[in-house]
This record gives structure tokens, sequence and C-alpha cells, in this order.
């Protein structure tokens, strides 16, 4: 984009009124989703059919690709702009109809349109959806309405405006004391207050004074904050800059995975174009205020989400945790006083300072002030990316915005926080998500990630699967955390396989309180969380795993058996086709048996056999004993 840098506030206002005159951000669009899970299921080519098709047949329609909707399982996502028409599951070659049918004769494409699996009621208008009825698309409403690569669709909708409050109005002081009447948490997890932090980094001494975006998210399952940072990355430079200001500081880094390439990408482009308008740069919008960004791509590992660690990896050191105090504010990058936030912390900021702490505040809880980016996946019916306000319960997350469970089974458990999170069970579904209500039920809010579970989920295996995850993403700096949690993992294995005594669940639970007391970081403080909280949600079924050496869900192959009913086989042989090991023998139209010494236990022999014959039986514990 050419452009001429912007000299102050009057530059900035003229700009947005001229982009307004010329129709940018209102008109008909063709809003194609193009996140990552999008790019899954070629969005691009849908992109480039409908541009063809629109130039071909309409060309003054305008097709743009977004950043992520949020409906990432209904992808390919194609918005029609301004009646809010949702299209899901778009094909390329769909592109004809939707420019024939729908820009230019306003009629609906039937089969394009979302219907509720239950009812098969379709939903034309995304206000319809019940995925969407009730979020609230503080922050994450931007990414359908932008193209993230083009700094006038997020400058047409009042972007930079807060910064061009801040620094035109208010003094460091009037932002900071804002930020903290609006009672803004950090969102990376630890749920501290922001205003709080920033005023330490202000008071601090030394300089240059630093800002840094923690775009390290390494959780298994989400994906709030790179999608986040791919779709709308002007909101966070935006508040970056603002923060900036408030603390004092004339440089900041944005840490970014470099397995995301395509926030890498954004983040990149959106400092670029700033920078050329006069938003960032010796003097930002003509005030004399200093402020430059760039881009680390970190390699990777999980600890680095921790602050120090995330600091020591730019620094160009090993991503090791150090003891605090003293704190970043007061010892950050080089040395010198670093305030560190999370993506979708500092993507809140313009719209506190835009819109006035008070508005904001109006939305979420008593002490859980705002919205909260979730990432829902796991055995739900509706997956993807939710903005929920602060005190919404379990319940309307996975019953009314998540659809229920799949394939009508029962809820078990949902783990909140991602693999540092804990497992909550039904009883708890009523429980307001926030920081001190998942706290005191032995879980954490983290970053963001929900993991809905069914009745055919061990929690045995579950906590686990996440244990071997924060073993393995150890730094191994500090005993507790190096050792506990590999003798943790390994106990957790040993009572999967049916090998477990009645005294590891004591050793377990002093284990954890070690691990969690003992840590150097957050990590090893909160690695404990998924065992925990099973031990005191589910210890019914870690027992059955001891004393009946039986997996009541079926899932720990070494608890389980499959066996063939000769009284209900019909010899068809769909179980010996489906079965990878060759594990299953028997004569056309006679019955079947399955060898076990062959058999991995995969199920798929049960998968294949027909409803109406159910030959195929899955044992555990007594039952194999009995049968």
């Amino acid at each position: 984009m050419k452009a001429t840098a912007l000299l102050d506030r009057d530059g900035l206002a003229a700009l947005r009124e001229k982009l307004r005159a010329e129709g940018r951000g209102e008109g008909r669009t063709i809003a194609v989703c193009g996140g990552t899970g999008c790019h899954a299921y070629a969005c691009d080519e849908v992109a480039r059919a409908l541009r063809e098709e629109a130039a071909r047949r309409s060309p003054g329609v305008r097709v743009l690709v977004t950043g992520c909707h949020g409906f990432c399982e209904r992808g390919p996502i194609v918005l029609i702009n301004p009646e809010g028409i949702f299209y899901q599951r778009v094909k390329p070659g769909d592109a004809r109809d939707i420019v024939e049918e729908t820009v230019l004769n306003n009629r609906v494409v039937d089969r394009l349109v979302y219907r509720d699996p239950a009812s098969g009621r379709p939903a034309v208008h995304v206000g319809e959806i019940p995925f969407y009825q009730k979020q609230t698309r503080l922050i994450f409403g931007g990414n359908g309405r932008i193209d993230p690569t083009e700094i006038r669709d997020y400058i047409v909708l009042d972007g930079y405006q807060a910064l061009a409050k801040a620094l035109g109005e208010m003094t460091p002081e009037d932002v900071i004391a804002e930020v903290q009447r609006s009672g803004l948490r950090g969102r990376g997890g630890a749920g501290f207050p922001t205003a709080l932090k920033w005023r330490a980094g202000r008071e601090a001494a030394g300089s240059p004074k630093s800002v840094v975006c923690n775009a390290d998210e390494g959780d298994p399952g989400a994906y709030m904050d790179r999608s986040l940072l791919e779709g709308n990355p002007h909101a966070v430079i935006e508040g970056m800059a603002i923060g900036a200001y408030a603390i004092g500081a004339r440089e900041g880094v944005i840490y970014v995975r470099n397995e995301y390439p395509l926030a890498v990408a954004n983040a990149q482009r959106a400092i670029e174009e700033a920078r050329r308008l006069g938003l960032l740069g010796p003097s930002v919008l003509g005030s004399g205020f200093a402020l430059d960004l760039r881009v680390f791509q970190g390699a990777g590992a999980f600890v680095s989400g921790e602050e120090t660690s995330l600091l020591a990896s730019i620094e160009g050191r090993r991503a090791f945790p150090r003891p605090r105090p003293p704190y970043p504010t007061e010892s950050g990058l080089w040395g010198r006083p670093t305030v560190i936030n999370n993506v979708e912390t500092w993507a809140n900021v313009p719209t506190i300072i835009g819109r006035g702490a008070a508005r904001y505040a109006e939305v979420g809880a008593e002490r859980s002030k705002g919205t909260k980016i979730f990432s829902l996946v796991g055995n739900v019916n509706n997956s993807g990316l939710v903005e929920v306000p602060m005190g919404i319960t379990l319940r309307e997350i996975v019953f009314e915005i998540g659809g229920g469970i799949k394939d009508g089974k029962r809820f078990k458990a949902i783990q909140t926080g991602g693999p540092s999170g804990g497992c909550l069970p039904a009883s708890l579904l009523d429980l307001p998500v926030d920081y001190e209500s998942l706290t005191a039920a032995g879980s954490i809010m983290g970053s963001g990630g929900l993991i809905v579970m069914d009745e055919d989920t061990c929690v045995v295996e579950v906590a686990h699967y996440f244990l071997h995850f924060t073993r393995e993403e150890s730094c191994g700096k500090c005993a507790p955390c190096r050792i506990g949690t590999r003798h943790m993992h390994e106990i957790l294995a040993r009572i999967c396989r049916g090998l477990g005594r009645e005294e590891d669940l004591e050793k377990l639970e002093e284990l954890a309180d070690t691990v969690r007391a003992g840590s150097l970081c957050g990590l090893g403080h909160t690695a404990p969380n998924p065992v925990l909280t099973t031990l005191r949600y589910f210890r019914d079924e870690y027992e059955r795993h001891i004393r009946d050496k039986a997996c009541p869900a079926g899932v720990c192959k070494e608890l389980i058996e499959f066996r063939i009913d000769p009284e209900r086989c019909v010899g068809c042989g769909l179980c010996a086709k489906a079965c990878p090991a060759g594990a299953v023998r028997g004569a056309p139209q006679r019955p079947h048996l399955i060898e076990q010494a062959l058999c991995t236990k995969c199920g798929a022999c049960r998968t294949a056999c027909p409803p109406k014959i159910a030959a195929v039986r899955r044992l555990t514990g007594r039952e194999r004993e009995t049968a």
C-alpha cells in the first residue's frame, strides 16, 4: 500500500473519513475465513474462485480474506455482508451460485446454510446460529470484518483511534488508571491485574523500557492467540503502543512461535504498514512519543511461554526460567524494565481506552471483567473459538454454544486451562467461568483451552497423557519438576497397565504437592493439576484400575479384550477385513474368533461389526475372567 505518513491525529481522522467516503467498510462484501483451520480446507481456492466470479459478474463487490471466524469445524466459512448471511463448508465450485444467487439476486443458496444438527432447522444469518448467540465478540469480532494484511480495513473501523486519544488527551498515569478501572486481568493464565503490572513498569528505574507480546501459545488444542494475531494484528499493535506510552517504553517485541508462519507474516506486515503511516516510529502521530516494534520467532519450547524463559530466548540464551523477584517489570529484557502481556490482553486495551473503562467493565463477573476467548475442542458438536463474557457457566459453553456432546453420549468431564489445568466433572457444569471459581475447583483459567470429554474417556489415561506432555516439555532446570513429573508419569503408566498398587494414589498426591510447592516456574506449579483433579473427582475410576484391573471407559489397552460371540456371529467377515493386524480368523458364514496374541486392541473389528449383529464384545476387568 502506497501511503504518506500521518503527521498527527487530524491526519488519522482525515484518512478514516476519506476511506469511508470511498465506501470502504460499507456496501456488499464477501468475507472468506482465512484462519489456519480454513486454510486446511482450501479457503484460498474458494477465495480465488469467488474473486474470479465476482470480477466477471459483479465488479463492485469486494472479496476479502479475513481472519478466523471461530466456527472452525464448519469451514471454509463465507460471510456475505452487510446482511450477515453465513455459508459453511463452501467449495470453489460454489462460487458461481453465491455470486449469481446471493450477490446479484438476493437469494439464499439453501445447501450452504447452517442447519441445526438436532432439528435440521436452517439458520441463514450469523445471529441465528446457536454457536454465536451466547458469544460477546468484543475482541474477536473484528477478525471477520477486516483483511489482516490491509491496515485501511482496521482504520475505517476506528482502528488506532484509541491510540490517538491516549496520546492527545491522556497522560500515562491517566491510561494506567483507566485500565485499572476496567478491571482487566492478564489473559495469559495467571489473571494478574494488568494495571498493577503497568504501574510497576512505569515506576521502575532504568531505560530504555520495553513491552513484549507473548504469542508463544503451546497448549495442545489451543489456538486463540494465534488466530487473533493472524486475523487482527493491528489490535495487538495498537494495544502495545498504548501500553508502551503508559509505562514509558520505546521498544517492543512480539514473540511468536516459528511454527505459526501466518501469524508471523501478518504481524510483520502490520508493523511495516503502521510504521509507514507514522503509527510507529520516532514520533507516533506527531506526538513526540517514539516506539518501534519487531517480531521475534521462537523455537517452540512450551516453557518459553513462561515470561522469564521467553526473555532469555529473545536474548539468544536457552529458554530457562529464573527465580523471581526481580520481576521483569524491574529487570526484564537485557536487564531493563519490561512489561509482558499476552496477545489477548494487549488486544483488549484499545477497546478499554476507546470506549471507556466503565463500558468495558459492564461485561463479565464481579472480579473478572470483560470477555475471554476459549478454544472449545474435544467430544463436542460445535468446536472452534468462542468469545464469551466472564462468569458464563461451563454448561452454557458446552451445551448451548458447543451444541452438546457428539453422538448423543453423556458428558463426563471438561479440562480447563490446557495441559496444566484440571478435569472438572458434570456436577460442576454450573460453575461460573472466572479466575477465582476455577481455582477453587482445583483448575485454572489458563490461556483458554477447553477440552470436552464424553463417557468413553478414561480420566486416568487423560492424566497420564498430560503428565507425559508436561514431563517432555519441562526444561529440567529444577529438580521438583524434572524428577517429580517423571515419577508421577511412571505411576500413572503403571496404573493404566493394570499394575497399580493401593499406595500409588497416596504417592501421587505427595508427589503432586512437592512438584507444586517446589518448582521454579508456572509450568511446574500447575503440572499436577490434571492428576489432583481427577483424583479429587474421579477417585473411584483410579480404584477400579487398581483393584479390579478394569478400565470402565474401555480405553487402557492392557485392561480390555475383544472377543467375538459365536452365538451372534454370522461369519460376514467385515471384522476380518477391518483388522489391521490380521488377528481375526474364520471361514465365510462361520463364527469367527480373535487371536489374542495378534490383537492390537484397536477396536476396528467392533466398529466394523453391524449394529444389528453386535457380535464383537469389548470386555473389561472381571468381565474377562467370567467370559
